[in-house]
């Protein structure tokens, strides 16, 4: 097993996704890497007020500033990656911003309003905001995903079902394994959007937004039980649905559960349907990004079998 370190710069640092990218780093089943992400924004310091405008690495920004893509080799359309993160270091800092044209804050009423920013100290495992409020800090990465097979750029802000990205999901904390599809070869894996800490539905349309060190081994696993994105957390088994409506993405969650639980257990579907009706949390996972994420969660060890 290889340990590889990349960190953001000019030549390792991209705000879209596309299977013509260049791979900055290729690495091998099994490898391990730690990659040093900026912020969302990319920026190359830290705010000293809130909402202070700070130099950018990718100026004119198009969307996350993400570190990648790193290349797996050998790996092919059809297998999943598994990451199985052991690490995420939040470095120092971060930023949450609400307000502005979303239509959550159209409903509060302050669609109109200037956003309001929010500056935190991160450090000893708390974030501090400036005017006092404290959190325990919960890490993990906003964007992991994998590069879409359609040629051409592809905007970082929507999750897909297909290949990751922006999920948002607070469940993939330190000793999670995301399992992700592969549409081209050798993958082309992103990662970025640092997150210190977030609640179920990112509701503001931001989390305590910072740079992250993450260290993860990334190993290549074939006849996985689903084909789409899924996950194992120290909360349980996670399943993902991601779409413009809020029904069809609950759907989605809620079926590849299920589907789930009948390989797991050798179940019909009605049946497994019917236990995940005392047993499976479905939660709103992100309320942004134009697309509705939900997640569905079958907490470790609340069902087990004689």
């Amino acid at each position: 097993m290889t340990h590889h370190e990349l960190g953001p710069s000019p030549t390792t640092a991209v705000d879209v996704y596309d299977p013509g990218h260049r791979p900055c780093l290729t690495v091998e089943p099994g490898d391990r890497l730690t990659v040093t992400s900026l912020d969302a924004s990319g920026h190359l310091e830290r705010q000293t007020v809130p909402g202070e405008q700070r130099p950018l690495l990718l100026p004119g920004r198009r969307g996350h500033c993400l570190t990648g893509p790193v290349a797996v080799a050998g790996t092919r359309p059809g297998d999943h990656l598994a990451l199985h993160v052991e690490h995420l270091e939040p470095l120092g800092w971060g930023w949450t911003v609400a307000g502005g044209q979303s239509a959550h804050a159209e409903r509060l009423g302050i669609g109109d309003a200037p956003a309001t920013w929010l500056l935190w100290e991160i450090d000893d495992g708390e974030a501090v905001e400036s005017r006092g409020f404290r959190r325990p800090v919960a890490p993990f990465l906003g964007v992991v995903g994998t590069a879409p097979a359609e040629p051409g750029e592809h905007s970082t802000v929507p999750p897909r079902a297909g290949n990751g990205g922006n999920i948002d999901c607070r469940e993939l904390v330190a000793g999670s394994t995301l399992y992700l599809p592969v549409t081209v070869p050798d993958a082309l894996l992103y990662l970025g959007d640092g997150h210190a800490a977030q609640g179920d539905g990112e509701v503001g349309g931001t989390a305590i937004e910072c740079p992250m060190r993450t260290t993860l081994t990334v190993d290549v696993v074939r006849d996985r039980p689903l084909a789409g994105v899924h996950a194992e957390t120290p909360a349980g088994l996670v399943t993902f649905g991601f779409d413009a409506d809020l029904n069809a993405a609950t759907g989605d969650a809620l079926d590849a559960m299920c589907r789930w639980l009948c390989v797991l257990h050798d179940l019909d579907t009605a049946t497994a349907l019917a236990l995940a009706s005392t047993v499976v949390d479905l939660r709103v996972t992100q309320v942004a990004n134009r697309t509705w994420g939900v997640h569905a969660l079958l907490p470790t060890g609340v069902l087990t079998r004689d």
